[in-house]
C-alpha cells in the first residue's frame, strides 16, 4: 500500500473525462501470456518477548534505517503503521520469486533481530491500537478520508498485514488463462483464498466473531474505496468506469496539507476542474488510492489473502495461487469449482457480498467454501511440479491441505483455539504470563471457539521450513 509521495505538482495538460477513461482502459491490462509472478508480503513488527508491548517509533526508525543499508532484490517499503514490506521483482517462474523474497526476508530478519525486533505473520495485530509511524500529507489525506467511514481506515492502515499475490493478466483470448477468464475466476476464487488463509480474529485482545478481520476491515471501508468493479464479459471499461466513478481521495499540492474533497468523484472533476484541473498525474494517483481486492495494474495484484504465520507461511499462498491461474488444466478446474459460487455473490460486488462475507466470517467452516477449497488444493498439488514447484514446496502445501483445508480449519481457528486455552502469544503459541482466560467470545459477546485438532503444532510453525525453500 506504500507509494511515493510525489514530485512537483507544476502545470501539466489536464485531462478530459474522455481522455481519463481511455488512459484506464489502456493500462489495466497488459495481455499476453502468463509468464511473470510476483508476490507482496506485508508483515507486523513485534517485539519477541512480549508482542503486546508497542514498538516505540524510535525504534522502529532505527531499525528502518539500518534496513536501507541493506542491498535486496526486494522493494522495501514501511506502511503508514510501521508494518515492513517486501515487493519481489517480476519473477519468471514461483521458485525464483521464493527464492528471492526468502533471501531478502533473511537478511531483513537478520538487521531487526539486531535491534530486538521480529517479523510476525497475522492479518491483523490482536493488541495494538491503530497508530501512525509514518508521517506524510498521503497517509495525512488518507486518514482523513477514511475517518469519515468510521475507524476501519485507521486499522487498515497501521494494525493489518497481507500476502498479495501478482499474475499476469493473461491472454487478449479466450480459453482458461484469457484474461477475461483470469479476471472472473480471481473475484470468486477470491473468496475461497480469504477462507482458506484467514488469519486474524482478534482485535483489542479479544475475537471479533470473524476469522479475518482484516477482511471485515475493508469490507467496513465501503465500496468506493475498497470494492471492486462490476464483473462483465469487458472488465476494460468496467474497471474504467469504477475508477472515474469513485471518491478523489485527495488533491495534491506542492506545499502544506493536500485538499481531501467529500463526494467528489473523478468523473465529476473532470468535468468541473475545480479545486484545479486533474492531470495524467492526478488520475494515476487516483488509481493508487483505491484498494478493491483484484486490482488491474497491468498485471493482476490480488490483496485478499491475510498474512500468514511463520517464517515461510507466506509460500503457500503464492503457490496455490499460481498454480490454480497459469496452469490451464488447475485454471479449468478451480473455474468450474468456482461457478457455482457466484450464485451466492447476488451479483453484488467483491467484497461488498455474500459470498466473500461468508468466507470471512466463518472460513471453512462454510461446507461449499469448504469443498471448494478441497478441489482447488487438490487442483494446485497436481499442476506444482508442472509449474517447476520443489518437492518442499508442494510438500509444504500439502501439509497446510492435511492440516487446515481437510479439517475445514485455517490459521484463525489456531488462534482462537491459544487464546481459549490461555496460550495465546501471538508469535509462536507458546504459554504467556499464565493467567486464566475467559471463554473467547466475539466482540458481539457470542462464543467463539473451533475445534480443537488433537496433536496440532504451534500457530507459526511450519511442517517443512527446512525443505520449503530452494
Amino acid at each position: 500500500m506504500s507509494h511515493p509521495a510525489g514530485g512537483s505538482l507544476e502545470p501539466r495538460t489536464a485531462v478530459t473525462e474522455a481522455d481519463a477513461e481511455a488512459l484506464v482502459r489502456g493500462i489495466c491490462f497488459k495481455t499476453g501470456p502468463p509468464r511473470r509472478l510476483g508476490v507482496e508480503v506485508e508483515w507486523l513488527v513485534h517485539e519477541p518477548r512480549d508482542p503486546r508491548l508497542p514498538v516505540s517509533p524510535e525504534r522502529l526508525g532505527a531499525a528502518y534505517a539500518a534496513l536501507r543499508t541493506v542491498p535486496l532484490r526486494s522493494a522495501l517499503t514501511v506502511e503508514p503503521g510501521g508494518q515492513l514490506e517486501l515487493s519481489s521483482p517480476p519473477a519468471a517462474s514461483l521458485m525464483e520469486c521464493v527464492g528471492t523474497v526468502s533471501a531478502d526476508l533473511d537478511a531483513a530478519r537478520a538487521v531487526l533481530r539486531e535491534d530486538g525486533l521480529v517479523l510476525v505473520g497475522l492479518g491483523h495485530d490482536p493488541w495494538q491500537a491503530p497508530r501512525r509511524f509514518l508521517r506524510e500529507a498521503r497517509y495525512d489525506a488518507m486518514e482523513a478520508c477514511l475517518d469519515r467511514t468510521g475507524p476501519a481506515g485507521r486499522a487498515m492502515m497501521c494494525a493489518s498485514a497481507s500476502v498479495q499475490v501478482c499474475l499476469d493478466a493473461g491472454y487478449e483470448e479466450p480459453g482458461p488463462l484469457g484474461h477475461v477468464r483470469r479476471w472472473w475466476l480471481a473475484h470468486q476464487l477470491g473468496a475461497v483464498l480469504v477462507a482458506v488463509f484467514a488469519n486474524s480474529p482478534i482485535a483489542g485482545h479479544r475475537p471479533t466473531g470473524w476469522l479475518s478481520t482484516r477482511q471485515l476491515r475493508w469490507t467496513q471501508i465501503g465500496t468506493g474505496r475498497a470494492g471492486g468493479p462490476a464483473l462483465d464479459a469487458d472488465p476494460r471499461g468496467a474497471w474504467a468506469r469504477h475508477v472515474l466513478d469513485a471518491p478523489v481521495m485527495c488533491v495534491r499540492r506542492d506545499g502544506g496539507p493536500w485538499d481531501v474533497p467529500e463526494g467528489l468523484t473523478f468523473r465529476e472533476w473532470t468535468r468541473s476542474g475545480l479545486p484545479r484541473p486533474p492531470t495524467r498525474e492526478d488520475l494515476d494517483y487516483h488509481v493508487t488510492t483505491l484498494f478493491p481486492p483484484v486490482r488491474p495494474r497491468g498485471h493482476l495484484e490480488l490483496r485478499m489473502i491475510d498474512a500468514q504465520p511463520g517464517d515461510d507461511g507466506w509460500i503457500v499462498p503464492l503457490a496455490v495461487t499460481a498454480a490454480l491461474f497459469d496452469d490451464p488444466e488447475a485454471a479449468e478446474t478451480a473455474y468450474r469449482a468456482v461457478k457455482p459460487l457466484a450464485e451466492r455473490t447476488h451479483g453484488m460486488p467483491a467484497p461488498h457480498n455474500p459470498l466473500w462475507r461468508d468466507a470471512a466470517r466463518a472460513g471453512l467452516a462454510d461446507p461449499e467454501l469448504r469443498e471448494v477449497a478441497a478441489t482447488c488444493f487438490a487442483a494446485a498439488l497436481r499442476a506444482l511440479p508442472r509449474i517447476g514447484a520443489t518437492t518442499g514446496v508442494t510438500d509444504a502445501v500439502a501439509a497446510y491441505h492435511d492440516r487446515y483445508v481437510a479439517r475445514g480449519r485455517c490459521p484463525a481457528d489456531d488462534l482462537l483455539d491459544d487464546l481459549r486455552d490461555g496460550l495465546f502469544d501471538g508469535l509462536r503459541g507458546t504459554p504467556d504470563d499464565g493467567r486464566p482466560h475467559e471463554a473467547a467470545r466475539g466482540t458481539d459477546g457470542t462464543p467463539v471457539s473451533g475445534a480443537h485438532p488433537p496433536a496440532r503444532p504451534p500457530h507459526g510453525t511450519h511442517p517443512h521450513r527446512k525443505d520449503i525453500r530452494p
